[in-house]
């Protein structure tokens, strides 16, 4: 059975959460390029459906991709400009793990015509679908937040020196969304000490919150990207640990309501 590109839940509510990362199939034909290591999707985005599954209860839109991003990465500029210069970034069609090590086998990485290839047939759909809902939930309430929901590993030294703050909240630098949604978001993480945190710091949004926050038109976005320690095991089989997301989850929902409720009300 050939599977979808994305699924798309609308919602009700002027809230579409994207998990861009949380694919881990690979279509039958792009398969054997892969080193095998590679079809264990190792550095996807794990179990987002299960540690969000508030949003649906809050009534949001949720956008989620079925392919892995080592097939085509949907938070890349369709031009493959680095995110974040002077860094290790990874492609648009990525060719390393976020180790460092190749992801395919000697000669076979994807060249012009393949990426051009990928980028039709999965990037794109995924991002008219995304640009559509947001059009829709707009048009239907004046404003929209757009979340975007991620996770990595706590510890990469490829990508960043030493641990990751559990939270990281992106919001392109304060260009993504107005500054209070932001400081909403980060008021609520501060009512705990649990969690480490932190707003623009490595990690400051990738291209979606970039290219699709528009406060001044109405569209706020918002990037989190959490440890994966905080509520997942961050090596094979990647098990998601319900005693331990048991305590962060209450936590996110509280910031992505609070995000939603300043939203609201700036646009009362």
């Amino acid at each position: 059975m050939t599977l979808p590109v994305f699924e798309l839940t609308p919602g009700r509510i002027a809230l579409l959460v994207s998990m861009p990362h949380m694919g881990t199939d690979f279509p039958d034909d792009l398969r054997a390029p892969f080193v095998p290591r590679a079809l264990d999707a190792e550095d996807a985005d794990w179990h987002m459906n299960q540690l969000y599954d508030f949003v649906r209860q809050m009534g949001a839109s949720v956008l989620r991709p079925h392919f892995c991003r080592y097939v085509i990465d949907l938070n890349r500029p369709p031009d493959d400009a680095p995110m974040y210069p002077g860094a290790s970034n990874t492609e648009l069609c990525p060719t390393r793990f976020f180790t460092g090590e190749p992801l395919y086998r000697a000669g076979h990485a994807p060249d012009t015509l393949e990426r051009e290839r990928r980028r039709a047939l999965y990037w794109q759909p995924y991002h008219q679908a995304l640009q559509d809902e947001l059009n829709r939930l707009r048009a239907n309430h004046g404003h929209v937040l757009l979340w975007e929901a991620h996770s990595i590993r706590s510890r990469l030294p490829w990508l960043f020196d030493g641990k990751l703050p559990d939270l990281n909240v992106g919001t392109a630098d304060g260009a993504a969304c107005d500054p209070r949604i932001a400081q909403a978001v980060m008021d609520i993480c501060q009512t705990q000490h649990q969690y480490t945190h932190v707003l623009n710091g490595r990690f400051k949004g990738g291209y979606i919150t970039r290219r699709y926050g528009a406060p001044h038109q109405g569209v706020h976005a918002v990037q989190l990207e959490k440890c994966q320690s905080i509520y997942m095991q961050e090596t094979a089989p990647y098990r998601y640990l319900s005693e331990v997301a048991q305590d962060v989850q209450p936590l996110l929902h509280q910031m992505v309501q609070s995000a939603f409720a300043t939203m609201q009300a700036l646009h009362a």
